[in-house]
């Protein structure tokens, strides 16, 4: 064997794709880049690996399907741009399939030799000697000092060079706080919707619905983690989900899946306590969120029916921790006004796309040229639920409940201005990705929801 040191740039400066890595975190991504595409993949992987190191090798194969979307360490791709520099050859080896190194290879375009199929385990030196002993080789890992670098290529650690967040230098809220999405709890508000448009605010029906929003919170979290856990090579190339603590980096990945388990069974044990009921819904709820991340949200139409049924089980959710019924009115409005800002939501993520030069929107089965029919899904559902809440105003509900229910068109009014210009704002590609985040941080939007609350007060008092 003739292995040479890191002065000597006449060699070939070997890389190996799948073992010089750092285990931490390694295997795990291994895992769930598999996992984004079903089970059955890593499954697969598990029952077909004879030990741990096996079952890295097999997840890490199951997951080299899109090299542009893996992260890479750009100390690692300096080391060997550097070495090339001063004239070396650098090979990238592998026991993968030619075909998956070639791809890795043509991604990165810093390899001179590719070399796959090669049986690493058992007799890589003899292999790597009988390639190229003629002029020498050197390892990076072995023979090339690689101090201070935190992975090495691997297949999976593989991605773009992580960049620093600038929305988390700004935030002063820890990456680990950030990766439960606490600004997406607003949505558990919706907990307390049916006893408010029952007027049923004793303390017994508001204990409820606290200990209902408690719980949905540390259940929604868990998924929130478990979607960022399958979407680890969606969110890399999106122009602003890459700075989440889990694609960027900020939360190591063993800490998030460590957390996903505990806050569900948190939020349980939680629910437990309102009663079977409410722990039912939350299950359901767990559930329905679960295979809408593995399966549901690359379905056309479908994602967006699933994304509005979610919201409205937040509603029914608190209806059964208060105890208190929940109206077909309330129902059929939230279906109608929840379908409007999910289709929002991808209306959203197209425009971005088609701004960024994508035909397909990646991780959903959306293309360019369906823009305008999810623009006139937004509108169309926007509309029906305004429709849908001024029958309502002239229903036998509302006589019993409200002295002053005429005042309840003007709520209808603000709503047809708000959907209108959300519809608008999308269109122009000024939409947040969650356009109930836009609500919550817009001026105008908070003024609506003044408005509409000042009005409903005073159809029920005046």
């Amino acid at each position: 064997m003739s292995a040479v040191g890191w002065d000597r740039c006449d060699a070939v400066l070997v890389v190996e794709l799948e073992r010089a890595v750092a285990e931490t975190g390694s295997t795990l991504e291994a895992f769930w880049q598999a996992a984004s595409s079903g089970w059955a993949l890593p499954l697969r992987a598990l029952t077909a690996s004879r030990d741990g190191e096996g079952l890295r090798r097999n997840l890490v194969a199951a997951s080299l399907t899109a090299p542009g979307r893996l992260a890479y360490c750009s100390e690692t791709l300096a080391s060997v741009t550097e070495w090339r520099r001063r004239g070396g050859r650098v090979a990238l080896v592998s026991g993968h399939r030619q075909s998956v190194v070639d791809a890795v290879a043509a991604h990165l375009g810093v390899f001179d030799e590719v070399h796959g199929q090669l049986d690493v385990l058992d007799a890589r030196r003899d292999h790597l000697t009988r390639l190229f002993g003629h002029g020498g080789y050197a390892e990076l890992g072995n023979d090339v000092p690689i101090e201070g670098l935190r992975n090495v290529l691997s297949g999976v650690a593989l991605g773009l060079p992580q960049t620093a967040d600038p929305d988390a230098r700004k935030s002063r809220m820890p990456a680990h706080l950030r990766l439960l999405r606490p600004h997406q709890w607003l949505k558990n508000l919706l907990i307390f919707v049916p006893m408010i448009a029952a007027h049923d605010l004793t303390l017994q029906t508001v204990g409820g619905a606290l200990l209902a929003f408690a719980a949905f919170c540390l259940i929604a979290s868990s998924t929130y983690i478990l979607n960022d856990l399958l979407d680890l090579s969606s969110d890399r190339v999106h122009p602003r989900k890459r700075n989440r603590p889990l694609a960027s980096g900020a939360v190591d990945l063993r800490h998030g899946t460590l957390m996903m388990p505990a806050l569900a069974l948190a939020g349980a044990a939680l629910a437990l306590l309102s009663g079977p009921k409410l722990l039912g819904m939350l299950a359901l709820y767990f559930v329905a969120t679960t295979v809408y991340s593995f399966k549901l949200k690359r379905i056309v139409v479908i994602d967006i029916c699933m994304l509005a049924v979610l919201y409205t089980m937040r509603i029914l959710a608190g209806s059964v921790a208060a105890d208190v019924p929940c109206s077909v009115w309330l129902l059929a409005f939230s279906i109608f006004f929840f379908f409007s800002l999910a289709a929002v939501k991808r209306q959203a993520e197209l425009i971005d796309g088609i701004a960024s030069g994508l035909v397909t929107l990646h991780g959903r089965g959306y293309r360019a040229s369906d823009l305008s029919v999810v623009g006139n899904i937004v509108t169309a559902s926007g509309m029906v639920s305004v429709m849908v809440l001024a029958l309502y105003t002239n229903s036998a509900p509302v006589m019993q409940l409200y002295s002053r229910p005429e005042m309840l068109w003007g709520i209808c009014l603000v709503l047809l201005f708000w959907n209108s210009r959300v519809a608008i704002l999308t269109q122009r590609g000024e939409m947040h990705d969650d356009p109930l985040v836009f609500a919550a941080c817009d001026r105008v939007s908070q003024l609506c929801g003044v408005a509409i609350v000042g009005l409903a007060m005073a159809a029920a008092l005046l």
